[in-house]
């Protein structure tokens, strides 16, 4: 897809996220010279040619009182994990959940699914229960909790030159 001066001004504006307020389409095109359905018609276009790939929130589940996170895996049978991940991902404490391809012998699982809590033992009830709901019981689990915290932040669309400024480095040709 050809990116045009407004398409790249619009990404680069994305990559420090959306500004926290009602009408975030509208702050954004304010600073960019552009209308709130400008802004949407734009975003619309990119994310349907595959450039934008998806919108989500970045929570610091630390700052909440989110401190016992955990990664829970499943060595799922290959015909059952769509119907096992749209189960967890129907769950309302399941904040994350795909699949990755098996690192055998070492590492059998290929369904995970991140579970934040406040408590450990909380945490470990939930993991149950997800195993339950995604009638995941009998199968190899692991439940890994976070021992550190890595920066969190969105999508960079461009490169960076010394001074931090975008520099765009994507072809555009067909």
């Amino acid at each position: 897809m050809e990116l045009s001066t407004r398409d790249r001004a619009l990404l680069t504006a994305l990559e420090g996220g959306l500004p926290l307020v009602a009408r975030p389409y509208a702050a954004l095109g304010e600073r960019l010279g552009l209308s709130e359905g400008e802004v949407i018609a734009a975003l619309r276009r990119l994310t349907e040619s595959g450039v934008v790939k998806r919108f989500g929130v970045v929570v610091r589940h630390h700052e909440l009182g989110y401190r016992a996170n955990a990664m829970v895996v499943w060595d799922v049978p290959d015909d059952r994990i769509a119907e096992a991940g749209a189960r967890l991902s129907a769950l309302p404490f399941v904040t994350l959940c795909y699949r990755r391809p098996r690192r055998l012998p070492d590492w059998p699982y290929s369904l995970f699914c991140m579970i934040h809590g406040r408590e450990r033992a909380a945490v470990e009830a939930l993991a149950d229960e997800a195993t339950a709901k995604a009638e995941l019981s009998g199968l190899p689990r692991a439940t890994l909790f976070s021992q550190r915290r890595f920066k969190q932040r969105g999508a960079r669309y461009g490169a960076r030159d010394a001074e931090g400024r975008g520099r765009w480095t994507i072809s555009t040709a067909a």
